[in-house]
């Protein structure tokens, strides 16, 4: 699942403010981003607005109050947004105190919870404002766009992430995938990797030569994240292991058009079964069951870990930072993706190219808003290429360079201060749960983000990692994978079930398997009769009545298709 980064908050009382619209200062004049995303300049409001949002996941980095970018967005656009993030609380629940509270900030997005403030009447609709922001409005196609509406037949939200503008200029696997550092890939003199057990061989072969790191910590083979929603790293590999894409809840056969269970699979039970081989070999992290988040990613930032399974996103942008910073990234302690299937010879679908369109949640605006043109054109003004830029490549001069062919770079010392904290805080403001376009700038010439200018990306590279593209004949992480993509136009399903509810059959189903899974699969795991506990496993499985959920998806997949085909009409 994609996914794509909250102040525990008093959350009635901080989140209790809504939209101001406070006189501070006049802004200079800035991109206003009118007439269809041009760019072009005009005055910016004499006063500046304030706006309020809460994002339901927890923050990476939550930035200061005179945050220096930030400042600059604002005095450019006449408007900026303090943000509040999810700590120590499931979205679901944090949400809940909005909707019993009645109060809630201007923007909003309550990740797997958005169905519930839709049903509580927490949203206004866009229907009657996307046509006036043209930003907003080129964000999506008109097909695109009438994925996002619900029951009633109106639009509420935006999701904010993996939409391509221009050129595809990805160069990381940003989804899951098995990871590897790239100091075993360099001992073991990097040989081709196809399997689960090609992979779990050489972890043991590497530790068994190599059981510490650089400065004597014992390794960890590999680790397991199962805490909460996150618990995707242990129980969803079977599908990609099986050669299908990131559906996240399900696979759809693409000959059949047909739902199936990767939970019950043959797959399923030798993926499981290898994990519970490796857990009694001392190969699996022994606390993996019960390791928190921030214990997760302590334990990968200090470089013990030579392996796991998780998405990009969950971990790098953190862990490399620290490599980074702490210039430990020279020990080959970077993580490599392997796009691993059950058997040799099966292709494999571990990244599927050209963005995905996940319809589930996003940025909403509430009910509460004061100024709902202005919260808008907020959103608006951050996707001008000139404020984009701001968010995502920071100054010029300050925080990157431009050549004599007009293509940005970063020194060194740029980089370091990119992924330093305290600079982040001070300095960056990315808006990161704000709309944002990856791919190919207006220019024609430069990336959106700085990671997919190919450049850049390569000499941001540490020594090791290099050592690894080189031998394996990559540019980008995405080539080490060597995926197809067959994903249906109905992809990717999880947009669906991840707002799905006890309120059907299939939705009380899907609650009651992830309760089954989160319960028996790390008994599976560590049990001494493998056999016997995943036979009792499944026993508990089927009394979910997985057939429900399959039978829910199976109507959604079938209305997915028949939308297209509708949609695509004698095109």
């Amino acid at each position: 699942m994609k996914k794509s980064k909250i102040a525990a908050i008093a959350l009635a009382s901080v989140m209790s403010v809504s939209a101001m619209a406070g006189c501070t200062k006049t802004p200079t004049p800035t991109t206003s981003a009118a007439g269809g995303g041009t760019g072009e300049t005009t005055a910016a409001p004499a006063q500046v607005k304030e706006f309020s949002a809460f994002f339901a996941v927890p923050a990476t980095t939550e930035i200061n109050k005179d945050n220096e970018i930030q400042k600059i967005i604002t005095e450019k656009i006449g408007a900026k947004c303090n943000e509040t993030w999810l700590a120590g609380q499931q979205p679901s629940e944090a949400v809940g105190v909005f909707i019993a509270s009645g109060e809630y900030p201007d923007f909003i997005n309550g990740g797997d919870a958005m169905k519930a403030l839709y049903e509580a009447g927490a949203l206004i609709p866009w229907d009657d404002y996307i046509d006036k922001y043209p930003n907003i409005k080129e964000f999506f196609t008109p097909y695109e766009w009438s994925q996002f509406r619900q029951s009633d037949g109106k639009i509420y939200w935006m999701n904010p992430f993996e939409n391509i503008y221009g050129q595809d200029k990805t160069t990381t696997q940003n989804g899951e995938a098995f990871w590897i550092q790239a100091r075993v890939l360099e001992w073991a003199k990097y040989p081709k990797i196809e399997t689960l057990d090609d992979y779990f061989k050489v972890l043991e072969d590497y530790n068994k030569a190599n059981p510490t790191t650089h400065d004597g910590k014992k390794n960890i083979p590999y680790t397991m994240l199962c805490e909460g929603w996150r618990y995707f790293c242990i129980e969803n590999a079977p599908q990609f292991l099986d050669g299908y894409p990131n559906d996240g809840s399900c696979m759809v056969d693409v000959n059949t058009k047909k739902i199936m269970d990767y939970n019950t699979t043959p797959t399923a039970k030798r993926y499981f079964k290898k994990l519970n081989e490796e857990y009694q070999k001392g190969i699996v992290d022994t606390g993996a069951f019960t390791q928190t988040y921030d214990e997760y990613i302590s334990k990968l930032s200090t470089g013990v870990v030579l392996g796991m399974c998780d998405q990009w996103w969950d971990f790098a942008y953190t862990v490399n930072d620290v490599f980074k910073t702490q210039d430990t990234e020279k020990y080959g302690y970077n993580y490599i993706p392997l796009g691993l299937t059950i058997d040799k010879g099966m292709e494999n679908q571990w990244y599927t190219s050209g963005g995905t369109l996940n319809v589930s949640s996003g940025i909403a605006i509430t009910k509460n808003c004061k100024d709902i043109d202005g919260a808008f054109k907020f959103i608006n003004d951050l996707l001008s290429q000139e404020i984009h830029d701001l968010r995502f490549w920071g100054v010029k001069d300050v925080d990157y360079k431009v050549d004599e062919n007009g293509l940005f770079y970063r020194t060194e010392e740029m980089r370091k201060n990119a992924a330093d904290p305290n600079y982040k805080t001070k300095h960056l403001c990315t808006y990161s749960y704000f709309p944002q376009w990856s791919g190919t700038s207006r220019d024609g010439k430069n990336a959106m983000m700085p990671a997919e200018q190919l450049s850049e990306f390569k000499d941001s590279l540490p020594e090791p990692v290099k050592k690894v593209f080189a031998a394996y004949g990559a540019n980008t992480y995405i080539d080490l994978l060597h995926s197809v993509n067959k994903a249906g136009v109905w992809y990717p399903m999880y947009s669906y079930s991840n707002n799905m509810k006890t309120d059907t059959a299939g939705g009380t189903a899907w609650t009651k398997m992830g309760e089954c899974k989160h319960a028996w699969l790390p008994k599976v795991v560590m049990s001494k009769d493998f056999d016997k506990t995943w036979n009792e496993y499944m026993k508990a499985y089927a009394e979910c009545k997985p057939e429900d959920f399959v039978a829910e998806m199976q109507k959604e997949l079938d209305k997915r298709i028949a939308d297209y085909e509708k949609a695509n009409a004698g095109k």
